[in-house]
């Protein structure tokens, strides 16, 4: 492979939409996103429940085959388009090509079926090995992701191993075909604290191994912090701020991202410190508000927000991307935090890293 393909993104984004049809209008689950993944490298997609994360993975691989959903846009990997694609085309794709880890290992494995015969059933479909072969590919798979005893527990049902270990088996089968992209959504619900940074290790070090590109999909800010090489984070269907992780976070610029990163407990702050909340809740995706979706919560709202919706625009030459009027930091935050401050409006009635120093005083602007 020339330099020159290395460099070449190995699936491209643009546009992509994807609306379900329901008696109440078309829910915008996913509306005009546009990004690229790099082999060897971790795109971080970041957003409350509800933001469009896991749907727009699942439309990148042609897994939203509801008879209601309506997907427009481009899709490209290795230069072919995917978006207008058969289930039966795609096929094809999945395991080989593209592979995901879902949220949930107890209802994404058969309860009724062994690890061992779910895991190569596919290695069986499209590298065409036989069951000996395949029961020696998926122990091994087993051992790569650090499921002790691996030989016995091929032959055991999901209910007999962990949460932890049925997430391990999960990612065994993503990788099992060697795919070019992993998509990980959620991949530690439900997990413990421990096991949470075992499986995000586990990820980061498959993907380096297989050399993959990586989307890893999470509503937790912290998790993509060291874990990405480019973070997009999502709102109401949209990117509102793109940028490599280092960038985004020494100088966020998008008030959702602010309130995301404000939103995690701190250790170092005092014993039984309030925790900081995103007033108000999502947006309905049926008839968003007009402007920008995120208006209405959004402590530097001023009349502009409400009336005109802001495109992504480019902050700087790192390749950061923000849609926003005030972005955080700037004389235009500040003036309309402090405007917001003596209107009495409740979102700007909450602690932010870069707005309200003190609950007891909150007129005073935090530097």
């Amino acid at each position: 492979m020339t330099s020159d393909a290395a460099d070449q993104p190995v699936l491209v984004v643009e546009d992509l939409r994807t609306h379900f049809l329901v008696p109440a209008g078309a829910v915008k689950a996913v509306d005009g996103v546009s990004l690229s993944l790099q082999r060897g490298k971790t795109l971080g997609v970041v957003g409350e429940s509800g933001s469009g994360k896991t749907v727009l993975a699942r439309t990148i691989m042609g897994l939203n085959i509801a008879g209601n959903a309506v997907t427009t846009g481009s899709v490209k990997y290795g230069g072919k388009e995917l978006v207008g694609r058969s289930s039966k085309e795609m096929k094809q794709l999945w395991g080989t090509e593209m592979a995901m880890v879902f949220q949930d290992p107890m209802t994404s494995l058969n309860p009724v079926v062994k690890i061992g015969r779910q895991l190569v059933e596919h290695v069986r479909v499209h590298l065409g090995a036989s069951k000996a072969e395949a029961r020696s590919i998926g122990t091994e798979l087993l051992h790569s992701v650090k499921i002790p005893d691996a030989d016995e527990r091929f032959d055991v049902y999901p209910h007999e191993m962990s949460g932890g270990m049925r997430q391990r088996v999960c990612i065994a089968m993503a990788l099992a075909c060697s795919p070019d992209v992993l998509f990980a959504d959620e991949p530690t619900t439900a997990l413990d604290v421990t096991v949470q940074h075992q499986i995000l290790n586990l990820l980061g070090s498959q993907q380096r191994n297989h050399n993959m590109a990586m989307m890893l999909v999470t509503h937790d800010i912290g998790v993509v912090a060291g874990r990405t090489d480019e973070i997009a984070v999502m709102y109401a269907g949209k990117i509102v701020e793109k940028a490599p992780t280092s960038a985004l976070f020494n100088e966020m610029r998008h008030p959702y991202t602010e309130a995301l990163l404000n939103s995690i407990p701190q250790t170092t702050k005092p014993k039984h410190t309030r925790l900081s909340a995103i007033t108000g809740r999502p947006p309905d995706l049926i008839n968003p508000p007009s402007g920008c979706s995120f208006a209405p919560r959004c402590p530097y709202a001023r009349p502009k927000c409400h009336e005109e919706e802001p495109q992504l625009q480019a902050a700087g030459s790192s390749g950061h991307e923000f849609a926003c009027h005030t972005p955080v930091g700037s004389p235009a935050a500040k003036e309309a935090f402090e405007a917001n401050i003596s209107e009495g409006l409740p979102q700007a009635l909450v602690i932010a890293g870069h707005g309200i120093a003190s609950e007891d005083d909150p007129t005073v602007w935090a530097s």
